[in-house]
């Protein structure tokens, strides 16, 4: 006991004092516990928790598991797996192309080597640039799909090289292919990795993910390369055996690529999802979460999932979004005249219906909310077509009644409402009603 000015002070026979590391409140992880008495000081130090905790801190995002989306691990698992799998396929692919190319034979010539390298690097720029002209815009609106889209150019790639060596007279046609298909591979993988990251993102930490991704992508590339060398050592010389390694690591990187889409939960509203989320609500009154549209939404091209009977793959694809109205016929502008002063006088868009097909004006002074409630409204346009209704009328009393509480409901599903994720709309219109007493200045 210890008096002070008058006052009576307890001291106490210990204090523990406890080290906590992390950047997360949830996340943190105690690394020492300290004892003070009267008489000593004791530390007791959980070094094997730190160091493991600032090993992972080289892989994953600070902040890890909070930082990010749920989806991220099982992504990156997946993503992981078909990385490595892809660094194997190379060694064997390289060892074959720089057979054919004759390294190792004496007949072969260091320039002409050079020139057939030369070429398929050119080509395969030539198409990077071309496939960015054609389809850069559609990325980012459907990264699931071509993120799988790209891997599969990459297998085809990859077996034209292996394949290149058996057709020598066609040898420099087949590995320019190769590169062409790869050089697709660069453009889409990128861009849609650049999507994705901003979607694992939940605390403005796209930087720190991406960097985290080079570190797991250099893992597995050090480990493909090792296992690839081995590979291509014992199987030097034996092409059945080549073969059947090559397509066995095909089959699982397919399958590895499948499952990483699959895995992925997007929030952002694109033509596919829009259609799967206004169908339900239609039907019950309530929204799909991300995670239930994620399984329903198909992630190939539609031409290869022809075999579907979903309703909603052929529905989004009877909309067009940023029509060129100088295109249209006479009877086309007398329509599109009519419905911009009647039904559409008050909106930043009007719609206009021809054998089924929904044609979306947008209004130059229109905003990104705009655009998604006119698509929204151009796929109940749609819908509403099958069934021989008054499509104007009806979708008008709809979207009066039913579009701001749709869009409630996304938003309280997790769902991101600030703009449709579409190709960008070039494509608007001005337009003004006069009645017919009205004087033009």
């Amino acid at each position: 006991m210890e008096e002070e000015h008058g006052k009576t002070h307890l001291s106490p026979e210990y204090t523990v004092i406890e080290e906590w590391s992390g950047t997360a409140s949830s996340e943190l992880t105690k690394t020492a516990t300290i004892t003070i008495t009267r008489d000593s000081v004791q530390k007791s130090a959980t070094r094997f928790n730190y160091f493991s905790r600032r090993f992972l801190d080289a892989f994953v995002p600070e902040g890890f598991p909070s930082s990010v989306t749920p989806d991220y691990v099982p992504f990156q698992i997946w993503d992981s797996l078909q990385g490595l799998s892809t660094y194997v396929r190379t060694m064997l692919s390289t060892q074959a192309l720089l057979s054919a190319i004759g390294v190792g034979e004496n007949s072969a010539t260091v320039i002409g080597a050079t020139f057939q390298w030369f070429l398929r690097d050119l080509t395969g720029m030539l198409g990077g640039i071309l496939f960015t002209f054609y389809q850069g815009s559609n990325l980012d609106s459907n990264a699931k799909m071509w993120r799988l889209v790209a891997d599969l150019m990459n297998d085809i790639g990859m077996l034209m090289d292996l394949v290149s060596p058996l057709f020598p007279s066609a040898f420099l046609f087949i590995v320019c292919l190769g590169s062409i298909s790869r050089s697709f591979t660069g453009v889409a993988s990128g861009a849609t990795r650049a999507a994705l990251t901003q979607h694992f993102a939940l605390q403005d930490n796209a930087a720190d993910i991406s960097a985290k991704e080079g570190s797991q992508e250099t893992v597995a590339t050090m480990l493909g390369m090792a296992l690839g060398m081995f590979l291509a050592h014992i199987t030097l010389g034996h092409s059945l055996a080549i073969w059947f390694c090559f397509l066995s690591l095909t089959v699982f990187h397919i399958y590895a690529n499948y499952k990483a889409v699959r895995c992925l939960s997007l929030t952002t509203l694109n033509c596919e999802r829009s259609s799967i989320l206004l169908l339900h609500f239609m039907e019950t009154g309530q929204v799909f979460t991300p995670k239930q549209v994620s399984f329903m939404e198909h992630v190939l091209p539609l031409w290869m999932s022809s075999w579907s009977t979903n309703r909603v793959k052929f529905l989004y694809q009877r909309v067009c979004l940023g029509i060129r109205i100088s295109l249209f016929d006479h009877r086309e502008m007398l329509d599109l005249s009519h419905l911009a002063g009647s039904y559409y006088k008050t909106e930043k868009y009007t719609l206009l219906e021809r054998e089924g097909i929904i044609s979306i004006i947008i209004h130059k002074d229109s905003t990104a909310a705009d655009v998604l409630q006119a698509f929204m409204h151009a796929l109940l346009m749609a819908e509403l077509v099958d069934k021989d209704r008054s499509v104007h009328l009806e979708s008008q009393s709809w979207m009066a009644n039913y579009y701001e509480v749709f869009v409630m409901k996304l938003q309280s599903s997790g769902w991101k409402t600030e703009r449709l994720s579409s190709p960008a709309v070039v494509w608007k219109a001005n337009w003004s009603s006069r009645s017919s007493d009205q004087k033009l200045d």
